[in-house]
């Protein structure tokens, strides 16, 4: 068994590049560190360091613990506030992962009436877009588009916060910049922008509703997220088919937004909550208050 103590410290060497550097860091004296250094070694049965000039250098061994043990301690640390919670009688503190748009859009509102509603509560709020599936950071309460690769949690509750129809962005002198919606077909010989972080269900989507409509896009620029392949488009580079919600901000004026039509795609955005977080009144409300600002934005478009 791997103690977590001596696991922060390791990770504190590693980081900090020297055995007196993470002692700096930490508070502690070198030899102390170094002792903590050797006992791990012993632990794990690895060779963690090795002699670099007047230094050490981390082994690929230690890179790879390192790295798995980055999760590891963020999960510590949320239980050390759920235990922290328990011992109070309080529901002190709330994780909360989302993606960028909806970041922007809903979680200054959610914070501010949760925050006005329990004054104690501290929030964290963690960007978990963009990991490979199942690598994301743990939370207590992840908002993020459903994708069976990710939202099937054992145990986890789901809350279907509402569905997202995507919309196409074209240039201000494009020939159907005129038009408020767009048949998927009439984008077949366009130029496209991809937008996908990760190339994924958002990915998944936008080719499915291309297959139905008969053809497949011909993407000339992989921009990766919204936001940008937004400025590809107002530059005149191409079009680009995004999700609604993420087309509510930073859309400048030199840009047109048209509904789909044949087919509409569209994704669901859910709410997952961990097992441990399941009797936290503090992520229960926090379910509701996100029910209401997503219903109240849709009706806002």
């Amino acid at each position: 068994m791997i103690d977590i103590h001596r696991l922060r410290i390791f990770l504190s060497v590693v980081a900090s590049g020297s055995i007196n550097a993470a002692a700096d860091h930490l508070g502690m004296s070198g030899s102390a560190v170094s002792q903590h250094m050797t006992a791990l070694q012993k632990e794990t049965g690895l060779t963690l360091f090795e002699r670099h000039g007047r230094g050490i250098e981390p082994t690929a061994a230690a890179r790879t613990l390192a790295a798995e043990s980055e999760r590891l301690m963020a999960e510590v640390k949320r239980l050390d506030s759920v235990v922290t919670d328990l011992r109070e009688g309080s529901t002190g503190s709330l994780s909360i992962g989302y993606f960028a748009s909806a970041g922007s859009l809903w979680m200054p509102t959610l914070a501010k009436k949760l925050q006005a509603e329990m004054p104690g509560l501290v929030l964290e709020m963690v960007l978990t877009e963009g990991y490979p599936p199942g690598e994301s950071p743990p939370v207590d309460l992840d908002v993020m588009p459903d994708d069976p690769r990710e939202t099937l949690r054992p145990g986890y509750g789901m809350r279907r916060l509402v569905r997202d129809p995507f919309v196409a962005l074209v240039p201000a002198g494009h020939r159907l910049a005129g038009r408020r919606s767009v048949p998927m077909i009439e984008l077949a010989e366009e130029s496209w922008i991809s937008s996908d972080i990760s190339a994924g269900i958002t990915e998944s989507l936008i080719a499915r509703a291309c297959a139905a409509a008969g053809f497949r896009p011909r993407y000339t620029v992989e921009a990766q997220d919204h936001y940008t392949a937004t400025a590809f488009v107002a530059a005149g580079v191409g079009v680009a088919v995004i999700p609604q919600l993420a087309s509510r901000t930073r859309v400048p004026t030199s840009v047109r937004r048209l509904r789909l039509t044949s087919p509409s795609p569209t994704r669901d955005i859910v709410a997952l909550t961990a097992p441990g977080a399941r009797s936290n009144p503090a992520a229960v409300r926090a379910v509701e208050l996100l029910t209401e600002i997503a219903t109240a934005s849709r009706k806002d478009r």
